[in-house]
């Protein structure tokens, strides 16, 4: 078993390789899929020691909470499991709004202990800013929840330096996440520095860039889901981005490993990049994930990744 590490200022440990859950039930995310699988994927992780599962209100919306709260009563294991999930949107009619106001985030809290059927949330994330909130006010709320034992740790995403400031005023947040990856690296000028001086864990999210880091794609490759719009996908770009792929390619060859793995690795030599969630869709994807585990980088080779996607 891998070390353990602990998710911010709070004495929860997990295992460093997560597991993100939109895949799981996400059927507002990723047309036409199985929810037989997903629940297999979920299962196949936390036989394998995978112990982070990461989930959210919206994807689904709902469903993946409800699925990947069945598998985990159904494996007995609740203890040794550790629940991240998230809550911000709200549905007013067709339109949907953040809302981070003490009383809807409670709410939400409510809600998702009932889809998950459990007792207790190990992490919740407020997962957008609104524009209204005082941060502080909001995780106030959270600390709230934490002091009855509904929540166990608090975090953030997708928070602004500025929001994430005054959402810690008080020190109360162990956990933010946000984009970060090789080719949108913005969180290492801000939010980076921020969270290693405060001892909060950084989650990044889209660790891959949506399979791009994966080094599975060539000039050939065509999208028809959210890739299709990402800029990182778009001509010239998509080019350059699959060259600096290729310089690492020889990297991980010479280890035996996938690009994947380099790079999963990679963010975990980064300060308090404590923790990844790398999705998967099929339950092999969630053993090849573990095997960044086994990864070890040398000051030069990280210096180099660095370099290349400088």
């Amino acid at each position: 078993m891998h070390k353990q590490i602990k998710l911010g200022k709070s004495d929860i440990t997990v295992n460093p390789i997560g597991l993100g859950t939109n895949a799981v039930g996400g059927h507002n995310i990723y047309p036409n899929l199985d929810e037989e699988i997903g629940k297999d994927v979920v299962r196949e992780a936390i036989y394998n020691g995978i112990n982070f599962l990461d989930t959210a209100y919206i994807y689904g919306p709902e469903r993946s909470e409800e699925l990947v709260g069945e598998v985990v009563k159904e494996t007995g294991r609740r203890e040794d499991i550790v629940i991240a999930t998230k809550g911000a949107h709200q549905f007013k009619g067709e339109e949907v709004i953040f809302n981070n106001t003490p009383g809807f985030l409670k709410e939400s809290v409510e809600q998702s202990l009932n889809r998950l059927g459990t007792d207790y949330i190990d992490l919740y994330y407020i997962h957008f800013p609104d524009e209204d909130t005082p941060k502080d006010e909001a995780v106030g709320a959270l600390k709230d929840l934490k002091d009855e034992g509904k929540i166990r740790s608090i975090g953030v995403s997708n928070f602004s330096l500025d929001q994430l400031k005054e959402a810690n005023k008080d020190g109360y947040v162990d956990v933010v996440q946000s984009e970060y990856n090789l080719f949108k690296r913005e969180a290492e000028r801000d939010l980076l520095p921020y969270t290693a001086a405060n001892q909060i864990t950084f989650v990044p999210y889209f660790p891959l860039a949506s399979g791009l880091l994966a080094g599975k794609y060539n000039e050939n490759s065509t999208f028809d889901d959210i890739r299709a719009k990402n800029p990182l996908f778009q001509g010239e770009t998509y080019r350059r981005n699959l060259e600096k792929v290729d310089q690492i390619r020889s990297l991980a060859d010479s280890k035996g490993i996938e690009v994947a793995h380099l790079v999963l690795a990679w963010y975990l030599t980064q300060d308090s990049v404590d923790a990844i969630i790398p999705g998967a869709k099929r339950k092999e994807q969630v053993i090849d994930n573990l095997r960044t585990l086994e990864v070890e980088l040398s000051q030069g080779e990280v210096h180099e990744i660095d370099r290349i996607f400088k």
